[in-house]
């Protein structure tokens, strides 16, 4: 049934975005824009509007907007007869209700800085000659540009003036745009499916963040804690305490090499926080020569909420750990009001320990999640064993167990349930890392067997376990092979207010491959369906504050206390690397209306030094327009050397420049900060002699800027592509110091800069240390030999900034 609105005027409208907010993935035909003049995304307004009511369903004024031109619009005809009123109303209301239109931005010029914002919107060439020709008397009321009213007597000047660069946007047309209307509001994809999302910079500069929690206590505070054994607070605009919050480093079992698994691990505040003060934290320590995970209470300090008694320390729980991985981490409180724990299996590979495993053994604490009562434990034991935990009468089993069968959950999260219903409310979701073959994701159920080792997400791990009519395990909700990543990290159900297309999307990673994912239930068929994330390119991410990459190793996800999601990656897994960020993430095509998801943080007494957040990372692949008092046509202001000046952290080997290596690819030019950076050279007439075994060159999108592009390998007499399995900055800084760069600022994957299809793929799983004179000197399967595919294909962004981390 088509959906028709009668104006204030009696007209009967046909809105085209009468339907559009309803969630539904379906691939877009263009990577649409809109756009409000405020410079976020459009809405679907709480109360509907009465004046502007073709964009009652989705667009970028609220019901206070609405009436605000309502009264414009009759000020504006109070100035007209009854034959004026009849022939202009219209128009009048057309024009001032743009500023509702859901591309108010492109309309009104606001997308371009350099350029002032029109006051009148961009319209049509046929629709403003009959605009100007019935009512041309109203510009003047409509408008207050002296120069429009300079323009006013001339018609084709006028309209001229009133044209847009991108005719696809003037109005009215843009109503009858189909690429422009049919998916609008909708979450974007590209051709294959993957949602394009986009992010924003919260946090920077932090050694392997691997959890953010709040204290629910109404001060929208977030706690950010570091493998190194350091809780940081952030206050709600941002800024960064500068004593910790908590300080236990010297405790705290880790070091510096990439991928221990040791360290500060979970942290979780008590429900009641807010009026007894205790936290509980997860973290690896060394008793004499045994290696155990602990689990402790502390109290916050009397004197500064925002640090911890450090006195206050009560030991809960250890568990020994014999070996140095797989060493769990998670803590959370459940709705159930008691703490629950997850342990890892006790490390090594295929859980070795005993008969079963430990995983399978009711009587260790090792591959469980446990759940204890913490509350009233001031006197007596330190922790009781809830009435229905579902072992508790089980001969030989520990009660704490509340499920079993567990290899290394990591990062569990607990469903708010949807913001109207409440459907889903306290589902906990983990993320359960795989051995060799398949990473899942799990609901957790009281009592239930998740697998391990008897099966590895579907499949069989240990035939003659998995074979056994008793093992009565519950299968995960999805599961994922190698190819796609090796280490899961567990994420949230969106359940926030801002951005509600993402309303029910469990959204994860991939400590190891950098993939975002979401999974989304179909509620009819119990389903969950799949899809990846990407980065929005072109102008997807054009909003202020947003960006487009992140750093490749996902190490944890968060939820602050509006329910708003977060992940937190590094560019160097280290636990001394300061190369971790923590984003927001973002839709850019469907906001919250204004308003309706304001708070107001309860006020936080801050004793300690505030240190201003100052983003680092940049938006990637879009040309911004920047303006420049004078020039000189032999020199130019070059952004993209500046954007590259500014982006990424190098790796901490590459201190100092790297003899340029000769290849076969064209030499890239100097490195002059402002310009000459993108200058084309004249071509030789002459042949090319034949690349040498090793040669590398960049192809695909990007690389006609000289320092990005696909990775294209020579060897054997041909060219070919590059596998991204494995694909580091240490492989880039190989591909990056052949063409002369001196850093590598990017191992790019998933074909970032497209597929080589027309090239056989002649090189995989490739292991460089960084000083290799080419890929071919590194470790990999052999020339020609591999497993993947061209949309695995890797990639590089190279510069010559001498930003160094120090680690």
């Amino acid at each position: 049934m088509r959906r028709y609105y009668c104006d204030v005027l009696g007209r009967v409208w046909h809105s085209p975005f009468s339907v559009v907010f309803i969630l539904v993935l379906l691939v877009a035909p263009v990577v649409l824009h809109p756009q409000c003049l405020d410079f976020k995304p459009p809405f679907r307004p709480q109360k509907e509007l009465e004046f502007c009511v073709m964009y009652k369903e989705f667009g970028c004024c609220d019901f206070a907007k609405d009436q605000e031109l309502m009264s414009k619009f009759y000020k504006i005809m109070d100035n007209f007869d009854y034959y004026g009123y009849a022939n202009c109303a219209g128009y009048v209301q057309e024009l001032l209700c743009q500023d509702c239109s859901p591309y108010a931005a492109h309309l009104f010029d606001a997308e371009d800085p350099s350029t002032p914002v029109r006051t009148i919107p961009g319209l049509c060439p046929d629709y403003c000659t009959q605009f100007w020709t019935k009512c041309s008397s109203t510009i003047t009321l409509l408008s207050d540009d002296p120069h429009l009213a300079k323009l006013k007597p001339d018609q084709a000047r006028f309209c001229q003036h009133l044209e847009l660069d991108d005719v696809d946007y003037c109005y009215p047309h843009l109503l009858r745009n189909q690429q422009l209307t049919q998916n609008l509001g909708r979450v974007q994809s590209d051709s294959e499916g993957c949602l394009q999302l986009c992010l924003e910079e919260v946090a920077n500069g932090l050694r392997n963040p691997l959890a953010m929690v709040h204290a629910n206590d109404g001060t929208h505070r977030f706690f950010i804690a570091e493998q190194v054994g350091l809780v940081w607070t952030y206050l709600p605009d941002r800024s960064k305490l500068e004593r910790p919050f908590l300080n236990i480093t010297k405790v705290v079992l880790t070091s510096a090499w990439e991928g221990d698994e040791r360290g500060f691990l979970g942290l979780t505040f008590h429900p009641d926080y807010k009026y007894n003060g205790k936290l509980y934290v997860y973290y690896s320590v060394e008793v004499g020569f045994d290696e155990r995970i602990r689990i402790s209470e502390f109290r916050v300090s009397a004197s500064d909420m925002n640090m911890v008694d450090h006195g206050s320390e009560r030991v809960i729980l250890e568990i020994d750990e014999p070996a140095s991985n797989h060493n769990g981490g998670q803590l959370l409180f459940a709705d159930d009001g008691y703490l629950y724990i997850f342990t890892g299996d006790g490390g090594m590979a295929g859980d070795p320990f005993g008969k079963y495993g430990n995983a399978q053994n009711k009587s260790a604490l090792l591959g469980k999640v446990l759940r204890i009562d913490v509350d009233d434990n001031e006197r007596g034991p330190l922790y009781k064993i809830p009435p229905d935990n579902p072992f508790v009468h089980e001969h030989g089993a520990r009660p704490e167990v509340y499920a079993y069968g567990v290899r290394n959950m990591w990062r569990c999260s607990v469903d708010r349930g949807d913001p109207l219903t409440k459907e889903g409310k306290g589902r906990i979701f983990c993320g359960d890392v795989g051995q060799n073959k398949f990473e899942e994701i799990d609901i957790i159920e009281k009592g239930r067997n998740y697998g391990w080792r008897a099966k590895e997400g579907f499949s069989c791990y240990d035939k003659k376990l998995c074979a056994n009519s008793s093992l009565d395990d519950v299968l995960p909700i999805y599961a994922y092979p190698h190819k796609m990543g090796k280490s899961v990290t567990g994420g949230y159900i969106y359940r926030g207010c801002e951005y509600p297309n993402l309303n029910g999307m469990y959204i994860f990673g991939d400590f190891m491959s950098g993939r975002l994912m979401t999974l989304q239930e179909d509620r009819q068929t119990g389903r969950w369906e799949y899809h990846e994330i990407c980065m929005g390119m072109g102008l997807t991410c054009a909003f202020p504050g947003l960006i487009n990459n992140y750093h490749q190793y996902i190490i944890s996800f968060a939820e602050d206390e509006a329910g708003e999601m977060y992940f937190m990656s590094t560019g160097i897994p280290s636990a001394t690397s300061p190369s971790g960020v923590v984003y927001k993430v973002v839709d850019p095509s469907r906001r919250a209306p204004p308003r309706q998801c304001h708070y107001d943080p309860l006020p936080v007494r801050v004793k300690s030094k505030l240190l201003k957040f100052k983003p680092q990372e940049t938006l990637i692949g879009v040309e911004e327009p920047t303006i420049v008092a004078e020039s000189r046509p032999t020199e130019s202001y070059d952004w993209l050397q500046e954007l590259i000046d500014h982006l990424g952290v190098p790796e901490p080997y590459l201190t100092t420049p790297f003899p340029v290596t000769t290849t076969t690819t064209a030499k890239p030019p100097k490195h002059p900060r402002r310009k000459g950076r993108r200058k084309k050279g004249k071509h030789r007439t002459a042949t090319a002699p034949e690349p040498q075994d090793g040669a590398v060159r960049l192809a695909g999108e990007g690389h006609g800027l000289g320092d990005r592009g696909r990775v294209e390998i020579y060897a054997n007499g041909e060219w070919g592509t590059v596998c991204d399995d494995l694909w580091t900055t240490k492989n880039a800084a190989v591909v990056c110091r052949q063409l002369g760069f001196r850093y590598a600022l990017k191992a790019a994957k998933h074909s970032e800069f497209g597929e080589g299809n027309n090239l056989r793929i002649l090189l995989d799983d490739v292991q460089c240390n960084g000083t290799e004179s080419s890929l071919l000197d590194c470790k990999h399967t052999g020339i020609g030999t591999h497993n993947c595919a061209h949309y695995e294909d890797a990639g590089v962004i190279c510069g010559n900034s001498d930003y160094v981390v120090e680690v």
